[in-house]
């Protein structure tokens, strides 16, 4: 590890050939695992809904666990959608799209917008000079001390973590999420829209079964926690104390899995309902293994040992970093704003430095 905090620079593959020949021996996807995962995912979340449903009539102390349990569910269920976006659930290309666009329907989530949009995303994580596509918008320390008062504002209400992790989560999924990114095309349009018409056709029919009131009640109420965590979940898989950000000029893919991604290595339980995304460093070496391949990856590949693992008990830490400090080369809080200030660092050096 280095002064800053950041992981060593020599962990992982340098060669093109070591680590595209280390991933592939993982990339081929399991058509039995596939479906098993696909049946113990949704059959439970389908008939969490029915006792859900039940339970209003008995007491909201039996109805709370099984939204919560339902919550979890939902968050496997947006992994596999994930999966589905990167090819790499099933072997067949039209079972993953197919399983994808009803898994985004499940999840609020258009499949093809967001496979384009996560698309970008894999293409410049980690990049400072191509933020904002399908990530949590990050400034630079010199960005923000620049920014007007109204943007610096703006900015630290965006990165309040009862903003990010309460309210911003509800309002991506049951709002923002009802129209097109700015990346998006033409055939991206169009299956945004039909993605809202299966949404207010599943709306309709779960009325029809469940009651209106009940199931506005009872979709709020697992959408919400599960979006929070999935928020909580991309927020340290690339936020955390150490990470690696570049300017274009400078920036390794490989650098960005090994280093700029996080192993957020979670309880058992967890691991599960999440579907493995905590190997995330992983993830983003080889987009096309599946989730049920990527801890055997990490287990059998010693290079991997040099990624330090992020807990859950760790991960708390990182809520304080909000801006990246390009002369630290790390994530800092706002109050390393005013360190800057006091010491004169100015951002003439900053600026410097990214030109470079």
């Amino acid at each position: 590890m280095e002064d800053n905090g950041r992981r060593s620079g020599n962990a992982g593959p340098k060669d093109a050939p070591a680590w595209k020949e280390l991933v592939a021996k993982y990339e081929t996807p399991s058509t039995g695992r596939a479906t098993w995962q696909t049946v113990n995912t949704l059959v439970p979340y389908f008939v969490l809904w029915c006792l859900m449903d039940r339970s209003l009539e008995a007491s909201s102390w039996v109805t709370f666990p099984l939204v919560i349990l339902a919550a979890g569910f939902l968050v496997r269920t947006f992994v596999l959608f994930h999966d589905c976006g990167h090819g790499s659930l099933f072997k067949s290309r039209k079972a993953n799209d197919a399983l994808g666009f009803i898994t985004g329907v499940l999840t609020f989530t258009c499949y093809r917008d967001w496979r384009h949009q996560h698309g970008i995303h894999h293409a410049t994580a980690g990049n400072l000079d191509k933020r904002g596509a399908g990530d949590i918008y990050t400034m630079t320390v010199r960005e923000y001390m620049e920014a007007p008062p109204r943007g610096r504002f703006m900015y630290r209400l965006a990165r309040n973590p009862w903003f990010l992790f309460i309210l911003a989560p509800i309002l991506m999924f049951a709002f923002r999420q009802r129209y097109p990114t700015a990346q998006a095309g033409r055939r991206e349009h169009r299956a945004v829209q039909a993605t809202n018409l299966a949404i207010l056709v599943m709306g309709a029919g779960m009325s029809w079964a469940f009651g209106a009131r009940d199931y506005l009640l009872l979709q709020t109420a697992v959408l919400w926690p599960a979006a929070a965590t999935g928020m909580w979940l991309f927020y340290m898989q690339h936020q955390f104390e150490g990470v690696y950000w570049e300017r274009a000029a400078r920036w390794d893919f490989v650098k960005v899995a090994f280093e700029g991604s996080s192993y957020y290595k979670l309880p058992k339980v967890l691991q599960w309902f999440t579907s493995n995304i905590g190997f995330h460093h992983i993830h983003h070496l080889g987009p096309r293994i599946p989730n049920y391949r990527l801890e055997a990856c990490q287990k059998e590949n010693p290079v991997f040992e040099a990624v330090k693992p992020l807990t859950p008990a760790a991960s708390l830490k990182c809520l304080s970093l909000r801006l990246y400090d390009e002369e630290c080369r790390r994530l800092v809080g706002f109050a390393h704003v005013n360190t800057v200030h006091q010491t004169g660092r100015g951002s003439e050096k900053q600026k410097r430095m990214g030109d470079g």
